[in-house]
């Protein structure tokens, strides 16, 4: 098995995911759905020659010891892709994503155009959230290379791995990889403060330190971008609030309600004329109201209807984004009722607008 040649299939066919596997042949993720490729079904051998191409000699030695490996690797005159060598009933198999050399922008994404006012904010936490596979990176990609076209800052990335590349443009961009350039995602925050960042990019929450070190960046000056894999702005607040011990929960309230400026939260839905896929998002923005209800526990369960009454701040909730797109004709009614939050709703308020001109 020549893996070039699969490669290449799959940028041409805009695959998002590769799976290599013990028994199947490559199966690609085309606009979501898995599609086998038409060749033979692949053996232990085709996965062990398979992955050590794609391994250094350290990889390799990790991989035999963790039994798991992820990092990132770019085929000239190809793309890039984030790889993930993993162990399943005593075989090994592999998952790959593409990313594209290209970074798109926010519009060329179709993502709101608020995106653009949250990467020139000063200060503050901005987090993308959603399932794997939503577009997250690839939204904060966007956002700091808007930044990086419009303005003169010093960008520090920490990821794992490296995924989008960038070029020093209007600003300088440091990218930092796990287990490459430092060891973790909290040791490489206790002194990113000292390599005098403007913005700051965690590739992913995933502890207590990490979130910990993130705001407190944050509340002395410096933007900070993250991600969660969190459904929506109200899970994600949830989240973050339960990383901590009760006895902390006022302080973490009162931190983050000085410090968050904004939560995009991300499901890739896939077009009715089967040409991709689009984003659907749900938008919060920090404002008086959103603030006060961050410091009450039982307010906080008021957000969600804060974000679908906050129109005049270019808020909007997921349930309003589908909406949108389904009245524009780019999604059918089955993909828009699978991934609304209330699809009982969302059809009463479709009756609605169906009798009438009323907007939603």
């Amino acid at each position: 098995m020549q893996l070039k040649p699969i490669f290449k299939k799959m940028l041409d066919s805009k695959a998002s995911d590769l799976h290599l596997k013990v028994g199947n042949p490559p199966i690609f993720r085309i606009h979501g759905i898995l599609t086998p490729l038409k060749m033979d079904p692949l053996n232990k051998e085709d996965l062990r020659r398979a992955a050590s191409s794609l391994m250094t000699k350290e990889q390799q030695q990790h991989f035999a010891k963790e039994k798991e490996a992820d990092f990132g690797i770019g085929i000239p005159g190809l793309a890039r892709f984030r790889v993930n060598i993993y162990m399943q009933r005593g075989s090994i198999a592999i998952a790959l994503r593409t990313i594209p050399h290209e970074i798109k922008s926010i519009d060329e994404l179709n993502l709101p155009p608020i995106l653009k006012a949250l990467a020139f904010t000063t200060r503050g936490l901005v987090l993308a959230t959603g399932t794997t596979g939503s577009g997250k990176s690839t939204t904060l990609a966007a956002m700091l290379e808007y930044i990086n076209q419009n303005r003169k800052k010093h960008i520090i990335t920490i990821e794992d791995p490296i995924e989008y590349l960038f070029m020093d443009k209007g600003s300088i961009i440091s990218q930092r990889e796990i287990g490459t350039d430092t060891n973790s995602f909290a040791n490489s925050l206790r002194y990113i403060l000292r390599q005098d960042p403007d913005v700051i990019m965690i590739g992913e929450i995933r502890d207590v330190e990490t979130i910990e070190i993130a705001m407190q960046a944050a509340d002395t000056g410096h933007l900070v971008f993250s991600t969660l894999h969190t459904l929506n702005a109200s899970e994600t607040i949830n989240r973050i609030i339960s990383f901590f011990p009760p006895h902390q929960h006022l302080h973490v309230r009162v931190l983050l309600a000085s410090v968050l400026k904004g939560i995009v939260s991300l499901r890739l839905l896939p077009r009715k004329d089967g040409t991709g896929r689009l984003p659907a998002t749900e938008i919060l923005i920090s404002t008086s109201t959103i603030r006060e209800y961050l410091l009450d526990e039982m307010k906080t369960l008021k957000i969600p209807e804060a974000i679908t009454d906050g129109s005049q701040y270019q808020m909007h909730s997921f349930d309003q984004s589908i909406m949108s797109i389904y009245k524009e004709g780019i999604v059918d009614l089955e993909t828009a009722l699978e991934n609304v939050t209330n699809p009982d709703e969302f059809q009463m308020r479709l009756k609605g607008i169906q009798q009438s001109s009323s907007k939603w």
